[in-house]
Formats: C-alpha cells, sequence, structure tokens
C-alpha cells in the first residue's frame, strides 16, 4: 500500500474524530476516578457498583443527565427501601420473596416504558436497585440492611460525581442540540413538502413522509429534557413546544394538499392555481437557507393570495371548484404554519429574534402511551428474574445471585426497546470482546499496581477508550456491557485479588444472564412489527370513533400532535414491514387529516342553525360507525354510501345557509376534505367528468 493512501486514511480518521465524544469520555473518567477515590476513602465494601453506577448515569446531553440523575437518586432510595422490607420478612419463603422481587421489578419496568418522560429512570432504578441489594444477599438476610444501606452509598456517591463533573465540564448544551435537530427537521420538512406540492411530479413516497414523522416524534422526546438545562429553559421550552406543534401541523397539511392536487384533472387547472404553487415552491426553496425577516413578506402575500383563491372558490357549487377552495385554505395554513416554524427555530439560537406576536404555548403536547407494550415489558422482567433464580437455586451455583443483578441491569437498560433481543444480542457480543482486555487488566496490569494515583492512571486507556464510544449514539447500545464486563470483572475491592476461579465464575454470570435475558425476551417481547404496527392504529382509530362522537373535546393543536405521535411511532416499525403488507393501506396521514376536520365540524356544529347541525351531525355519526368498525375488525373497512350521502348532504347545507362567518366556511372545506380522503375515487376530477354537488 502507498504511503499516499496510508496518509489519506490517516487523514480521513482524523477528520472523524469528534472533540465533544471526547470530553464527553474524560469527563466520565474523571467523575470515575473521583467517585473510586471516595469510596476507597470511605471504605465502601463494593467500589465497582459505584464506578459502574457513574457510566450508567453518564449521557452525553448536559440537560438528560440532571433529570436522570436525580430520578434514579429517588429510585435508589425507593428501591433499598423494598429490599430492607422485603428480605427479612419473607426470608423464611424463598419462592414467595423471589415472586414479590420480580413482581416489583415488572411493575417498576412496566411503569418506566409507560411514562417515556424522565421520570421513567426513578421506576428503573427502583427495580434495579431493589434486585442488587436483594440478590446478592440472600444467603444472608440478618445484614440485609447493612449491605443496602452499602449499595445506596456507593451509588448516591458515583450519582453525584458524575452530575457534579459533567454539570461543570458541559460536553454538550440540549438546547444547542435542540437547535441543530430542529434546523434539520425543518430541511426534511422543507424538501418534503417540496415534492408534495409538486404540479408535475410528486417525489411524494411512503418513507418519505414516515420519516418527518418520526422527525417530530423525535423532537418531542429531546424536548423532554429541557426543563432540566440551566439557561433559559422556561422560554426555551415554549418555543420548543410550539416548534413541535407547527411542525406536526406541517405534515397532514403538506399532504392535504398533495392529495387535493392529486384529485385534480391537471389539465383543467386554473392558472392562478398554477402560478400560486410555483410561487409557493420558490419560496420553499428559499426557506430553507435565507433569513426569517428575508421571507415573512413573500410568506404573507402567498397566504393572503391562497385564502383569496379559496373564499372564490368556496362560493361556487362546481366541485373541482370546492377542492381548490380545501387546497388552497390548507395552502394559506401551510406557509403560515412553517414562517412561524422558521422564526421558532431561528429564536432557539438567537431568542431575542422571536417575534413577540407569535403565539406561544408554554404546555407540552401530549405524548401516546403503549401500555401493551409496556405490560410485555413488565412480565418479561417478572419472568426473567423468576427464571435466572431457578438456575441458579437448582445448580447451587455459587455467583448465581450476580446472575440475577446482570439480568435485571441488562432488563432495565433496553426495556423502552420495541424487540430488545437484537440489541442485547450486541450486549452479549461486546461482553465477550471485552473479556480479553478485563483478563489482561487483571492478571498482567493490575498486579504491577501499587496505590490509587497508579490505578487511575492504568484504567485511562481503557475506560476513556470505551467511554468515547459511550458519546456515539450509534454505538452507546454496546458502550454499557463493555464497562459492566471490565468494572465487574475487576471486581475493586480494599485490596487486589487476582483470583481465576472468581473472575472466571462471574465473567460465566453476566454471560448466563445475558443469554437467560435474550430468551425471555424473544418469548415475551418478540410479537411482531405488523401486530404492534396494527395495535396502534387501532388505537388511532378509536380516538378518531371517539372524536366524531363527541366523547373527548381536545385541541386542534393536541390533537393532531398526539395523533402525529402516534404515526411517528408506527414509522420505524412499518419501515421494516413488507411492502405488499396490507398494512400499508392503512394511511396514518390521512387519518390524521380526517381527526382534525372532525373537529372543524364539531366546532361549526356548536353555532349552527339546526338544519346545519342535523347535517353534521349525519356526518360525524356515520364517521363514527366507520371507525368502530376498523378498530373492531382491525383493517381498512372503505367508507359506505351512507357516508358519501351524509357529507354531500352537508356539502348542500352549509353552502345555502344565510350564515357566511368563517367558522361554517371551514366546515364546509372540512367535508370537503373528508369526502377527498375517504372517497378518492368519487372526489377525483377527469377532463371528461366533473361532478356538481
Amino acid at each position: 500500500m502507498s504511503p499516499s493512501i496510508n496518509a489519506t486514511r490517516w487523514h480521513n480518521h482524523l477528520l472523524l474524530f469528534d472533540s465533544h465524544r471526547l470530553i464527553f469520555s474524560l469527563s466520565s473518567y474523571l467523575a470515575c476516578v473521583l467517585t473510586l477515590g471516595i469510596a476507597f476513602a470511605a471504605s465502601l465494601p463494593r467500589p465497582w457498583w459505584a464506578i459502574l453506577t457513574v457510566y450508567v448515569t453518564a449521557q452525553p446531553l448536559s440537560g438528560a443527565l440532571r433529570p436522570k440523575a436525580l430520578y434514579r437518586l429517588i429510585g435508589i432510595i425507593l428501591g433499598a427501601l423494598v429490599a430492607i422490607i422485603l428480605v427479612p420478612n419473607l426470608q423464611n419463603s424463598p419462592e414467595l420473596l423471589v415472586l414479590c422481587l420480580s413482581a416489583w421489578t415488572g411493575l417498576c419496568i412496566y411503569l418506566a416504558v409507560l411514562d417515556r418522560t424522565p421520570r421513567a429512570f426513578l421506576f428503573q432504578m427502583a427495580g434495579f436497585s431493589a434486585a442488587v441489594a436483594s440478590f446478592p444477599y440472600l444467603d444472608d438476610p440478618g445484614n440485609i440492611f447493612t449491605t443496602t444501606i452499602s449499595r445506596v452509598e456507593e451509588m448516591t456517591v458515583a450519582i453525584a460525581m458524575v452530575t457534579l463533573v459533567h454539570s461543570v465540564i458541559r460536553p454538550w448544551n440540549v438546547q444547542e442540540v435542540i437547535y441543530f435537530r430542529a434546523k434539520r427537521f425543518l430541511v426534511d420538512a422543507i424538501a418534503w413538502a417540496d415534492g408534495a406540492i409538486d404540479l408535475r411530479h410528486r417525489n411524494l413516497t411512503y418513507a418519505h413522509r414516515q420519516r418527518v414523522a418520526s422527525d417530530v416524534t423525535e423532537l418531542g422526546v429531546i424536548a423532554i429534557h429541557l426543563p432540566y438545562d440551566m439557561r433559559g429553559a422556561a422560554g426555551a421550552r415554549g418555543m420548543v413546544h410550539g416548534l413541535q406543534q407547527r411542525l406536526a401541523a406541517l405534515i397532514p397539511l403538506a399532504s392535504a394538499i398533495a392529495q387535493r392536487l392529486d384529485l385534480l384533472d391537471k389539465k383543467e387547472i386554473d392558472p392562478e392555481l398554477s402560478r400560486l404553487i410555483d410561487d409557493t415552491r420558490t419560496w420553499l426553496r428559499e426557506c430553507a437557507d435565507a433569513p426569517t425577516n428575508k421571507l415573512e413578506g413573500m410568506a404573507a402575500r402567498l397566504a393572503a393570495r391562497a385564502r383569496s383563491l379559496s373564499h372564490k372558490n368556496s362560493e361556487e357549487r362546481r366541485w373541482q371548484a370546492l377542492i381548490v377552495a380545501s387546497l388552497t385554505e390548507r395552502l394559506a395554513e401551510f406557509v403560515e404554519t412553517l414562517q412561524e416554524a422558521k422564526s421558532l427555530t431561528e429564536a432557539l439560537d438567537q431568542p431575542s429574534m422571536l417575534d413577540p406576536s407569535l403565539a406561544i404555548d408554554e404546555r407540552r403536547p401530549p405524548i401516546a402511551r403503549d401500555p401493551v407494550m409496556a405490560a410485555l415489558a413488565g412480565l418479561a422482567m417478572a419472568a426473567a428474574i423468576i427464571l435466572y433464580c431457578a438456575v441458579w437455586i437448582l445448580l447451587a451455583w455459587p455467583s448465581g445471585s450476580a446472575t440475577a443483578a446482570f439480568a435485571a441491569l441488562v432488563t432495565c437498560s433496553f426495556a423502552a426497546q420495541e424487540d430488545p433481543a437484537p440489541i442485547i444480542g450486541r450486549y452479549l457480543f461486546a461482553t465477550l470482546v471485552t473479556f480479553p482486555i478485563a483478563a489482561a487488566y487483571m492478571f498482567a496490569i493490575l498486579p504491577l499496581v501499587d496505590g490509587y494515583m497508579l490505578l487511575s492512571v492504568a484504567l485511562a486507556p481503557a475506560l476513556i477508550g470505551i467511554g468515547y464510544i459511550q458519546a456515539d449514539s450509534a454505538r452507546s447500545a454496546i458502550a454499557l456491557p463493555m464497562f459492566s464486563c471490565l468494572i465487574v470483572g475487576l471486581g475493586f475491592v480494599d485490596s487486589f485479588q487476582a483470583d481465576f476461579a472468581v473472575f472466571a465464575n462471574t465473567g460465566i454470570a453476566q454471560v448466563m444472564g445475558i443469554v437467560i435475558t435474550i430468551a425471555v425476551t424473544r418469548l415475551f417481547r418478540s410479537v411482531g412489527i405488523e401486530r404492534t404496527a396494527r395495535r396502534i392504529i387501532r388505537e388511532q382509530w378509536r380516538d378518531i370513533a371517539a372524536l366524531a362522537q363527541g366523547a373527548t373535546e381536545p385541541r386542534l393543536k393536541d390533537w393532531t400532535a398526539l395523533a402525529l405521535d402516534r404515526t411517528g411511532q408506527i414509522a420505524a416499525r412499518m419501515a421494516l414491514a413488507s411492502e405488499s403488507d396490507a398494512l400499508h393501506a392503512a394511511d396514518g396521514l390521512s387519518d390524521i387529516r380526517v381527526g382534525r376536520n372532525i373537529l372543524h365540524l364539531r366546532k361549526a356544529a356548536a353555532s349552527a342553525s339546526a338544519k346545519v347541525k342535523n347535517a353534521i351531525e349525519n356526518v360525524l355519526s356515520e364517521l363514527a360507525q366507520i371507525f368502530h368498525q376498523r378498530y373492531r375488525e382491525a383493517n381498512v373497512a372503505p367508507a359506505g354510501p351512507q357516508l358519501l350521502s351524509a357529507l354531500d348532504g352537508a356539502i348542500g347545507a352549509i353552502q345555502t345557509a344565510d350564515d357566511r362567518s368563517d367558522v361554517l366556511r371551514q366546515a364546509l372545506l372540512a367535508a370537503v376534505g373528508i369526502h377527498c380522503n375517504l372517497f378518492p375515487a368519487e372526489s377525483r376530477i377527469e377532463e371528461t367528468q366533473i361532478h356538481g354537488r
């Protein structure tokens, strides 16, 4: 190989080097060294639990570190109390004790997976700390109080040190991360919308629109950590929530525009509409890079032109005119919403640029929770604990108690994953790879080390290297097993003990814990991507039916954010489903558009005349029946002629009403929108077919 090629490769490698990750790794290493020093000085019995807790707690985002640290401390105390209560009282009934501990850890995992906020760390640690404090000491329950207090002290010292070091050094700032992620999401949304409203070629694939939905969901998850970031959290939180709501609204608006365009006869499109679409796409291309203040005037003019065209066409009876009215109204909303989203994104970086007239809601948009997946996670955890203890007791294995503790750590770490088995498989691989490193330290390096300072220096290469891997989101899942194998394998105590039998037993315990976890996870959690996606889609249908019945009264923004959060959860699963799977017929964005239109209809019905109100209620009643049927049958049941007739009746009633308020006009456009979504074949305008209504 030529020297120039070698030089080029080294140059590329250096370009890929990330200083932020190194800073994070050095911060974690410093916290580890301080924790180890305090543990030795205070004669804590198991310092390895303390330094392992350092790396379990460390997070690259500074804002994500504080909630994890706070909630973990509370969880440690709660888990310790459970251990102190259960073990002495049930020491003579080991089967009942195991059952109670497994039930407790299962309940904690259920709550952690269900929560989807930083509070989930509390439940995770409450389950894990109870297992750690209880299982290794079941043979000596008389000292459970002393040993539990020791575990609390070790973990508390670790959490205090890692929080202190990372708060001072601040490897990342969550507000900055949200700003850059928001810019990326906005670029994705703009590129997707540009293809969606193209009159000549629609570059609008299922994967593209689902990716944008996933972006919005990810932004919401990141924004949860903002209250724990010290700088400008209150104002930034409102801006991020406002941005999330607007990005959520962009997706159904752009998809509605694309669908209306697809229904029109391209040869019959009004030149004024064609120019408006072309000008909007020109504005979109400039929108990604140009400052907000340079585009505000153009955005306002585009929205005004679109609304003027919508008002003009909504007065006509021709079906093509009504579709154009619906299209242009959604186009006006889209332009205004995107302009506001861009303003909020720039304000995250420079808060002084925030337009004071821009309405910001401080409330966090609602998030969708999946109790079924949470229940499966809890059952998997409980079953795993029972199986671990059965293997331990039946084999009379000296290190069997450690198996239960390690398996609890693995299960807690990946409880929120849809199917954790593949990730835990990589966990097993990372553990096996790290064994030679741990063996080299135990039998070659540490015997030559004398004293705390030399020990800290000797550990630096391994801990800093693995910490750098932990800072990389693509590889962070394999960092924890590497830390666990290395730290637990070395078994840090107050004096060095190079015992091969203990080392091998501990290693086998870790591997057994992971293997049993994989087996139990595959039994309880690998329920199939399609089945999980279908369940979430059915929940969406059930909510739309309740919306049509008037059983709930959500705000438009809140309902859109919740529905899109579900769509984002479906996105990753749908990407793995077969292209021929019937599940792809369930268009999540179409359902969101129908739900938003239902809210417009309900708002109009509240103040409309008796004739219009009855016509709207007929539509809502038929919609409720259709979506109830879809929910019951778990299938995309087609809308029947009764709904089509009810929609035609509502459109006619609204158009002939004396009321010309904007609320009623929005109801007219909502009825047209539902018609287009549920009856695309009847709504399509062909060159020789114009429907008059």
